[in-house]
């Protein structure tokens, strides 16, 4: 078996006997144990009582986290004339039509948020075996299909995060960075939560938050008391 590092020694015997926490003092934990050479993102994953495959038990939404999540998002925008030079001007990286589709199919999708306005979905349409997998498909549920693609590009760009449930009904996300201050990384946390609440399909039965885990990009996790985290 491989020996383990130092730092990997030392994470694991601080987080050792230790789950079921409050969302506070899981971040506490998190931000203490973060010590790659890089800012960790903070990420949060929720184990949910649902089937996805089913139509009526899809969990999908949209959560602005109020302190941001610390990560240059590009975003690119489906949009001709005017809508286009709005997008421009509200700070899309990627603006195009027929000509981005092209670049999409060719291989390169240099974006983190794709939005539409409604007239580009035939196009865009084509591109769903492509950008499906990597959710970037443009849905009108979560305001990515619109024609107010200012207000799109300000809300990808400032801390909007996108949730859909996996296969085994799991929702993950980033929330934030290890740098943040720690009240701000517990109202991300909270936030998200909340978001994920809220969109608790009418198909879900029996417990609907099964379990919430929070871990860095290089750390060990801990899970998080559900009933806290529930609370507001």
């Amino acid at each position: 078996m491989a020996k383990l590092g130092k730092r990997t020694r030392a994470a694991r015997e601080a987080f050792a006997g230790k789950e079921n926490l409050s969302v506070e003092e899981a971040v506490a934990l998190i931000k203490s144990n973060a010590s790659a050479k890089f800012d960790e993102t903070v990420e949060i994953a929720m184990n949910l009582g649902v089937d996805p495959r089913h139509a009526d038990q899809m969990v999908r939404g949209v959560v602005g986290l109020p302190n941001g999540t610390g990560k240059t998002v590009r975003v690119a925008v489906f949009a001709r004339g005017p809508k286009a030079d709005e997008a421009q001007a509200a700070g899309a990286d990627i603006v195009g039509a027929e000509d981005l589709m092209e670049t999409i199919q060719g291989g390169t999708i240099d974006f983190d948020r794709c939005i539409a306005t409604p007239d580009m979905m035939p196009i865009v349409g084509r591109l769903g075996k492509v950008l499906g997998p990597r959710n970037l498909m443009p849905n009108p549920k979560v305001g990515t299909v619109t024609m107010d693609v200012a207000q799109a590009v300000k809300d990808a760009k400032g801390g909007q995060v996108q949730f859909k449930a996996e296969k085994a009904g799991v929702v993950h996300a980033g929330v934030g960075k290890a740098s943040f201050d720690q009240a701000k990384l517990v109202e991300n946390v909270r936030a998200f939560i909340g978001a994920v609440a809220k969109a608790k399909p009418a198909g879900a039965k029996g417990t609907y938050m099964k379990k919430i885990a929070l871990t860095s990009t290089m750390g060990p996790g801990v899970t998080i008391d559900v009933a806290d985290a529930a609370s507001e």
